[in-house]
């Protein structure tokens, strides 16, 4: 799978992780769109959908730009990202 990577994503509005592959050819806000309707169906909706969320570094707690591709960022195999 060269063209998607395994980060693990926490979700602290539901105290949850997950393991997650996300393709590197897209961009940031594709991403968290996918990651927003993903979530919503694991959880049965308790996790609602929200435009606003935004995708953060664990390791130094910055927001990635929406408008950056993955392959753009730091995001690597098993980096530990926050959607928040």
């Amino acid at each position: 799978m060269k063209n998607k990577i395994l980060v693990h994503l926490l979700v602290p509005e539901i105290d949850e992780s997950y393991d997650v592959f996300i393709p590197i050819n897209i961009r940031i806000g594709t991403v968290v769109k996918l990651l927003n309707k993903s979530i919503l169906e694991l959880t049965n909706g308790i996790f609602q959908e929200k435009k606003s969320r935004k995708l953060y570094s664990v390791a130094d707690s910055t927001t990635y730009p929406t408008n950056a591709l993955v392959r753009e960022t730091n995001i690597r195999n098993g980096v530990t990202v926050i959607l928040m």
